[in-house]
């Protein structure tokens, strides 16, 4: 069915994987007829791309989804990602949603569409998590000057606290061959930079006997790209081989996230996850001694189940001795399904609160000894453009935000420049060389 003169407007929350999502899911949508048009204007369908990591991307999705049946009511809604997948009925629930779209079904849209008539009832499409096994590329385009490239998707680490696993399914991956084409896809797009994303891309390989250090070094030789980020990596997948690799290249920036989720190894047994804190602590002291200018970010959860106040000090205390730049805080928030519920020990909301608070105190000092740490020293930036178009903002290799005077010839260009000094808003200001 042709959809030529008809409006089509997306909202995505959460994670960078569900960004590259998007794009490709509007990609099918332009296939059909639709144009697109950014989510406050007037749509004939409104694809809301949700997150349900914690209750408050719960929360959002829901919220999001009330604006666009308010902003249009005779517009059909549809709601996909992983809110879609673990909570279908609490979507289909909401008067007004018309379409929803589980894990392998979003990236079909069009096929769901109906001549875009509104339903009655909502039509609730998902599959069970055994069948969900095709893997579905994808990277992000239109208004950013960097792409998100998915490079795999789904997670066999089914931690305590984490609700992933049961909304994307297990670990897979397409070969390196067709992730390579992928990403010269946005090199002739225009994008300088590929940032990888995915569920866990440290797995890369595992459904096709491949490994993340081959595709790195395929992705290195991709003619135009200039820039390669890597995206969160477990810290036992964080071989020494890759920190090796970002320290000789030329197009692998030596900036690192790593999620830690808990500084004491008591919490980190009860999450169920896969190192220990000494296993952290060496792989940042590996990168200090090999990449030292290299940009370290680190995700932390405060108040899960079973961390009394001394396994936080003790988390605290251990991110404070550590040198790296900043800190992802997240409050815990229980999820239905998960084994943490199980785990005595709750921490009440407003300890919970607190305590990421402290998280978020430490991190500002951290970034802020970092971006002083760097001042005076000459760095490459990739220009970025901002809505009021009075300034502009741009990255350094290892992640340091800078801001310059608007300049239309500056966007999606690389330049160099001196770090000077830090402004009031964080960012650094620079000389433009």
């Amino acid at each position: 069915m042709n959809y030529k003169g008809k409006k089509a407007a997306f909202y995505t929350l959460g994670c960078k994987l569900n960004f590259s999502e998007t794009s490709t899911i509007a990609g099918s949508l332009k296939e059909v007829g639709f144009e697109r048009v950014d989510f406050d204007e007037k749509a004939d369908i409104y694809v809301i791309n949700t997150c349900s990591v914690t209750n408050q991307g719960d929360k959002a999705s829901r919220n999001i989804i009330r604006k666009a049946i308010k902003q249009n009511p005779n517009a059909m809604i549809v709601a996909v990602g992983c809110y879609s997948q673990l909570k279908p009925e609490d979507i289909g629930n909401i008067e007004g949603v018309d379409l929803v779209l589980g894990t392998q079904e979003k990236f079909n849209l069009p096929a769901y569409l109906n001549n875009l008539e509104k339903n009655e009832t909502t039509r609730i499409k998902t599959t069970r998590l055994a069948d969900i096994k095709s893997y579905h590329k994808a990277f992000s385009w239109g208004d950013r000057t960097r792409s998100f490239l998915k490079i795999q998707d789904g997670c066999d680490y089914y931690c305590s606290f984490c609700t992933i696993p049961f909304a994307r399914g297990r670990s897979r991956n397409d070969n390196i061959g067709n992730t390579i084409a992928e990403a010269k896809k946005a090199v002739r797009k225009g994008f300088k930079e590929i940032i990888l994303t995915g569920v866990n891309i440290g797995d890369f390989g595992k459904s096709t006997g491949e490994s993340f250090t081959d595709l790195l070094k395929a992705l290195e030789k991709v003619d135009g790209l200039k820039r390669l980020r890597l995206g969160s990596i477990e810290p036992n997948l964080l071989k020494s081989e890759i920190i090796e690799m970002v320290a000789q290249s030329k197009v692998i920036m030596p900036h690192f996230h790593i999620p830690l989720q808990a500084g004491s190894n008591e919490v980190l047994q009860l999450m169920k996850r896969k190192y220990t804190t000494e296993l952290f602590a060496e792989r940042v002291a590996l990168i200090r001694k090999i990449v030292p200018h290299a940009f370290i970010g680190v995700d932390v959860i405060a108040g899960t189940n079973g961390e009394t106040q001394a396994f936080f000090q003790k988390s605290y205390d251990f991110l404070n001795g550590l040198e790296i730049s900043q800190l992802h805080a997240f409050t815990y928030s229980e999820r239905s399904g998960t084994k943490a519920l199980a785990i005595p020990g709750k921490v009440e909301i407003e300890e919970r609160k607190n305590r990421t608070q402290k998280y978020i105190n430490l991190s500002e000092k951290k970034l802020r000894a970092f971006y002083e740490k760097n001042l005076g020293s000459t760095q490459t930036v990739l220009f970025e453009a901002q809505k009021d178009k009075q300034k502009m903002t741009g990255f350094t290799g290892n992640y340091i935000k800078i801001e310059v005077p608007f300049s239309e010839k500056r966007i999606n260009q690389l330049g160099k420049v001196k770090l000077l000094d830090i402004l009031p808003n964080g960012n650094v200001n620079v000389e433009i060389l």
